[in-house]
């Protein structure tokens, strides 16, 4: 492994990829099971452990997962201002392992404590990895997207094992002879923790390549003020952890902290703004825009773990291609097992139109996200007409429908992502980071919202009218993102001009 290597070597990289890029990978893969293991069980786990009704389990859903995207503005923030990208990680990753075991210890009792620090911890890693994947580029290279799609395939790979893992050993429809029945949760939550360990292993002994990257900004201070900062800095993520706990299992309060925090996210923004130039900062609205129709699309997207888990749960059979699958497994699962199939290709089709000078420009990409997503959501709504007159319907025609929701968040979020270290001036990368997935936040929030009147529009319904309720549910959203899709194709000369020389 090279090392203390300078950042103009490292972005001089050869071939299509950088060597470093592979290790933030795995590092990223491993936080993913971690994640979206336990994401995957939240919902089932609050109707079927803790007994909550389905639209309280919805909206708790939504404001768990609006928080934790919501911590990764906080977490770029002080990476930006205090940290640096590495200290952050590391930290977040800590935080992450105390809440998994926390879980793992007694899921019932203390759900809402090992919930919250990983919030928190989530917060402080995964911005910065993000970003660290953006600092691996320099400006003008278009190779960008294509190693966001690679970096893309191993948060889906680590998704694609946690998702179906955590939640089978959970239900029992994994390991079940080798774990007792009373400690099959505890189990569940345990791998989340087990992996998360693998994950901070992972970028401890490999950070040395990264050269500068994602170092103090604060080295021109002297080491006792520096590490003031620091330990504030520690104990006050441990501080806001009560506050947290009330906050997420409260939702109302989750309601009152949506509606201030991205009205903040963007006065501090136009703060920012003012030490920028007028080019800088037409390319800063440029992003803005990109965040607020990613909320719309991760508001549909995401009912992949409120609605959509209760619909698996409930509504679909157990098999694909005649294989006996978990249906919420295959929920959790196949969307990332497709990307994992599928964003290389896509990367190198980036790079082939690229070559050839046809490539849609991001505003572009993103439209054609809305209409995957539409047509995904269309899928979900005819499952309706194959259903048994007891309400279960074909787990193969709904996984269809998540092969080509696929596509479009290949179109959006690896190209997001992407658009976002491009667009951000340097001082300000972690932070405009941070905002995208506060984006995301927002998304998981409606998502939650929209869940929950799908569940209460359908509450002591019969199984076969639950899912009609569900599919003409699905059937709205995908109209919406027709719509969306339709209009983000009709503004992308508009926006193209706010981006500039960025494609």
């Amino acid at each position: 492994m090279e090392i203390n290597q300078s950042l103009e070597q490292i972005q001089n990289f050869k071939g299509k990829y950088p060597k470093q890029l592979w290790y933030l990978f795995f590092s990223e893969m491993w936080e993913r099971f971690s994640f979206y293991g336990m994401r995957g069980m939240l919902y089932y786990f609050m109707v079927h452990q803790l007994f909550m009704k389905d639209t309280d389990a919805n909206l708790q859903y939504g404001a768990t997962q609006a928080w934790v995207y919501a911590f990764t503005f906080i977490g770029g923030l002080f990476a930006d201002k205090i940290f640096g990208f590495r200290k952050s990680l590391f930290w977040g990753g800590l935080l992450m392992i105390l809440g998994s075991f926390i879980l793992a210890y007694d899921p019932k009792q203390f759900f809402f404590l090992g919930v919250s620090f990983t919030i928190v911890g989530t917060g402080f890693f995964k911005p910065n990895i993000s970003s660290m994947v953006g600092k691996l580029y320099n400006d003008k290279d278009n190779r960008r997207d294509a190693g966001f799609s690679l970096f893309y395939a191993g948060v889906n790979l680590g998704a694609l094992i946690g998702g179906y893992i955590c939640i089978a050993v959970g239900k029992g429809e994994m390991f079940s002879k080798l774990i007792p029945d009373n400690l099959r949760w505890n189990f569940a939550f345990g791998f989340a923790a087990f992996v998360m360990i693998i994950s901070l292993l992972t970028f401890t002994q490999t950070q040395k390549s990264l050269g500068e990257i994602g170092l103090s900004p604060l080295t021109h201070l002297d080491s006792k003020k520096r590490k003031l900062y620091e330990w504030l800095t520690y104990i006050g993520s441990i501080l806001i952890i009560p506050i947290i706990i009330v906050m997420v299992s409260n939702t109302k309060y989750t309601d009152y902290f949506m509606y201030a925090i991205g009205p903040i996210a963007i006065i501090y923004l136009m703060y920012e703004m003012r030490n920028f130039s007028v080019s800088q900062n037409k390319k800063l609205v440029a992003a803005v825009i990109f965040m607020l129709f990613s909320v719309v699309f991760w508001a549909f997207f995401e009912q992949s773990g409120g609605s959509l888990s209760a619909f698996a749960a409930d509504n679909l059979n157990n098999t694909v291609a005649g294989i006996q699958l978990d249906p919420n497994g295959v929920n959790n699962s196949a969307n990332s097992l497709f990307v994992i199939v599928f964003a290389a290709l896509v990367g190198m089709v980036w790079l082939w139109m690229a070559k050839r000078k046809i490539e849609p420009n991001t505003m572009i990409k993103f439209g054609l996200a809305f209409l995957f997503l539409a047509g995904g959501f269309w899928i979900f709504y005819y499952t309706k007409f194959f259903a048994d007159a007891s309400g279960k319907t074909s787990l193969d025609l709904f996984t269809v429908g998540w092969f080509i929701i696929t596509f479009g968040e290949l179109c959006l979020s690896p190209i997001g992502m992407s658009a976002m270290t491009k667009l951000s001036p340097q001082k300000t990368q972690a932070v405009i980071m941070g905002m995208w997935f506060l984006a995301s936040a927002y998304g998981q929030y409606f998502a939650g919202l929209l869940g929950a009147n799908i569940a209460e529009a359908s509450e002591n319904a019969s199984n076969l009218d639950k899912l009609i309720v569900y599919a003409d549910g699905y059937k709205q959203l995908g109209l919406y993102a027709l719509i969306a899709g339709v209009l983000l194709i009709a503004i992308s000369p508009l926006i193209k001009k706010l981006m500039q020389e960025v494609k």
